[in-house]
């Protein structure tokens, strides 16, 4: 069975959506959980070039979608982990693809949460520059009062502009490599390489493979 199912997730004032995409083939396999890049939602069905045989979800981060836009905006890359670790803890064990932002995020999420993540995908996509490796010059975002549609404009402003360092970024890849017993917790496929996706590709024990190649191997694991 396929098509999107909405499940909404309750995450203190926030109300995370979460799209089941499809059942899949083989009904016992851990989830896969796709995270979406800067300013987009989850697609309304399983992208073509993604193949699990599993079940297929995706996840509305905070102000994207059908999720909650908060008042007054505050985003930062580790509030939309939050989001990501409410999801796991809903659905347990899960391989990610991350496109764009949600490479970004699905890192720090998978450091934070080894035990559960089985398998990471970064790929191309919106927001997978960030802001660069170094904090940017403070200033007052004002967003058009008469956007109120996802996504929110604070979000687009405040994660186009999130420093991503790549001493900060190895931190966390390490921690993944330390703790996961998989031979390759972290893939990357990505064309387009900002300082901090180049500090990930370069740590030993990151592999560099196409999506497709990926998953089959992530299917296979227990």
């Amino acid at each position: 069975m396929s098509g999107d199912r909405i499940t909404f997730l309750q995450h203190h004032r926030i109300r995370l959506a979460l799209h089941g995409l499809a059942d899949g083939e083989r009904g016992d396999l851990r989830p896969l959980l796709l995270l979406h890049g800067l300013g987009e939602a989850t697609p309304a069905a399983v992208p073509p070039h993604v193949e699990w045989p599993g079940p297929v979800v995706g996840l509305d981060f905070t102000g994207h979608g059908h999720s909650t836009i908060p008042t007054g905006g505050g985003y930062t890359c580790e509030i939309l982990v939050a989001d990501v670790d409410a999801a796991l803890e809903h659905l347990g064990p899960v391989t990610i693809v991350g496109r764009g932002l949600g490479a970004y995020v699905g890192l720090l999420a998978a450091a934070a949460r080894p035990d559960v993540v089985r398998g990471l995908v970064l790929v191309d996509g919106p927001g997978l520059a960030g802001g660069g490796t170094e904090p940017g010059s403070p200033s007052i975002v004002a967003p058009p009062p008469s956007a109120v549609a996802p996504p929110d404009p604070f979000a687009l402003v405040e994660l186009a502009r999130d420093p991503r360092p790549p001493s900060y970024v190895q931190t966390f890849v390490r921690f993944i490599l330390e703790e996961s017993d998989l031979v390759d917790p972290v893939v990357v496929d990505t064309l387009v390489r900002p300082p901090w996706v180049q500090a990930v590709a370069s740590e030993p024990g990151v592999a560099e493979r196409p999506l497709r190649e990926a998953l089959g191997r992530y299917a296979e694991l227990d």
